[in-house]
């Protein structure tokens, strides 16, 4: 685009950012604040991490019926209508007194203004950028979402911990209006669809598929009802599999389908949707325990959780904008393979530090060399991906590149989640039936004792180890930790093995690109 320097050139990335920063911020500021929610709201931490979900799962279903309405109103009508629906629901959220408000507010009214804005600030940087203009764009753009996801504790954790959570959601508002009112360097765009040529088919195949597969990663936490995630996950992908047999259908038939499914036959395309999943998938699944472990282990508070993941927050940020300028000495490809092998050293480097006596200073050296490498590959994928793309096609490109995304949050987090705990579940199955504790008890017995700890930890309201079992349960837990982690990482390695993989077959950037 061509513009002065300063605002008029950048202004378009500013809003961009803010608009990601807050929409990828309230997740993490959510996690960090559950014990605070459970107290206040009188609920549960099931019911609170049921609310988080919820969120996640109106993104992912209708990220891509989000993206064509940008077709139907317009790309800066679409946006905005988002923002005012976001800025509504962090009012509400602020403002709730119960569970059932929290979940209108922040789950639904920021859910659907969420799916309105995300695909939209992608479409905003490829009409305004081009080049290695667009390059840095796209790498400020994932730096500010990973450092929104990164540094999310530490401003949750701050404000829980010196204020009330409720600053997070009216802070949030502040930003709301900052891009209304910045919305005027925001370029728009005019309607090509009619809201009732819309393939309303397409839309409902696509939102009930994903529905369902979102459902079924969802469950694995809960491992009570593994039985029926495959009945949910099955179902989903047999949806999607009708859906991409209909958009064909459509577009044999000379109708406008929801998505342009020629796009997944664009190499570059299919393999840069791939990655960014499994690069959004370990990141967050990353995010996840280490908070976790922190809290849980180290008996640290919010806010000094926050601040033991500000390295990795700032390596994430710095490389991923720094990254993007070296695109025009390395390919992008090899920029990618870098960060992906980094990322597994990052976690080679972890997974054995973890236990009772592990610090906050220990995680450090390798959760640096993880962030690193996550910035690296965040500063070249998007743009990749989406230039694979014709300009036509930008807005499904988005979608479906922002769908894919909240898919790999969603399995990052309930993946490794459950590996986590179903590796400290038979951890500490091993180390107590070693140690005697429950000798002598029926099973019954034993399931009513787990049974009243559990009930203690939804509640927010942990007892004490008794003082005679201390010494013993010190290195039960230190034996379990240690090998829980361990699984999580390798969960991880894997996933960025599988990663590094399919970088390799990322088109060198210069070369023909057929579909």
């Amino acid at each position: 685009m061509e513009g002065p320097a300063g605002l008029k050139k950048w202004g378009v990335l500013v809003v961009v950012c803010l608009a990601i920063f807050i929409m990828v911020i309230d997740t993490t500021i959510m996690n960090v604040s559950i014990s605070a929610l459970v107290v206040e709201l009188d609920t549960t931490v099931p019911a609170i991490q049921s609310v988080i979900a919820i969120y996640a799962l109106i993104m992912a279903s209708f990220m891509l019926f989000g993206s064509r309405m940008q077709d139907v109103m317009g790309r800066k009508r679409a946006f905005l209508f988002g923002v005012v629906l976001y800025g509504i629901g962090t009012f509400v959220a602020s403002m709730s007194w119960n569970l059932g408000v929290l979940l209108v507010g922040w789950s639904i009214f920021e859910g659907v203004g969420a799916v309105f804005m995300m695909p939209a600030t992608a479409t905003f940087l490829t009409a305004a950028y081009t080049g290695r203009d667009r390059a840095v764009a796209f790498g400020v753009w994932g730096g500010v979402a990973a450092a929104g996801a990164a540094f999310g504790p530490i401003i949750g954790g701050y404000l829980t911990s010196f204020y009330s959570w409720r600053w997070a959601f009216r802070l949030e508002l502040l930003v709301v209006v900052v891009i209304l009112l910045a919305s005027v360097l925001l370029s728009g765009s005019k309607p090509t669809e009619r809201f009732r040529n819309l393939d309303f088919v397409g839309t409902f195949l696509s939102s009930a598929g994903l529905f369902l597969i979102v459902i079924g990663i969802l469950q694995l936490k809960n491992l009570g009802v593994w039985r029926v995630i495959p009945i949910f996950i099955g179902g989903g992908l047999l949806l999607l599999a009708i859906f991409f047999w209909w958009e064909r259908r459509l577009k044999r038939t000379g109708r406008t389908p929801l998505v342009e499914i020629d796009l997944f036959f664009d190499r570059m395309f299919l393999v840069g949707n791939i990655v960014g999943s499994l690069q959004t998938a370990v990141l967050a699944g990353f995010l996840f325990i280490i908070p976790v472990f922190l809290q849980s282990v180290t008996g640290i508070g919010a806010f000094e959780t926050g601040i033991a993941l500000l390295p990795i927050s700032m390596a994430v940020f710095i490389v991923s904008i720094g990254g993007a300028r070296l695109s025009t000495a390395v390919d992008p490809k090899y920029l990618v393979l870098i960060g992906m092998g980094l990322g597994i050293w990052g976690t080679v480097m972890l997974r054995d530090v973890f236990g009772v006596e592990t610090t906050a200073a220990m995680i450090v050296p390798g959760s640096v060399v993880f962030g690193v490498g996550m910035g690296l590959v965040l500063s070249q994928i998007t743009n990749l991906t989406l230039s694979a793309a014709p300009e036509e096609e930008q807005t499904d490109a988005s979608g479906v590149l922002n769908t894919t995304k909240q898919l790999g949050t969603s399995v990052g987090t309930a993946l490794i989640g459950v590996i986590l705990l179903i590796s400290i579940f038979s951890g500490l199955l091993a180390s107590l039936d070693a140690s005697g504790y429950f000798e002598g008890m029926e099973k019954e017995e034993i399931a009513v004792e787990i049974d009243r700890w559990v009930e203690k930890m939804e509640t927010g309201t942990p007892e004490e180890i008794p003082a005679p079992v201390l010494a013993e349960a010190e290195r039960v837990a230190d034996t379990s930790i240690s090998q829980a982690m361990r699984s999580s990482f390798d969960a991880i390695a894997a996933l960025l093995f599988i990663g590094f993989f399919a970088s390799l077959l990322i088109p060198r950037v210069g070369r023909e690109r057929g579909r």
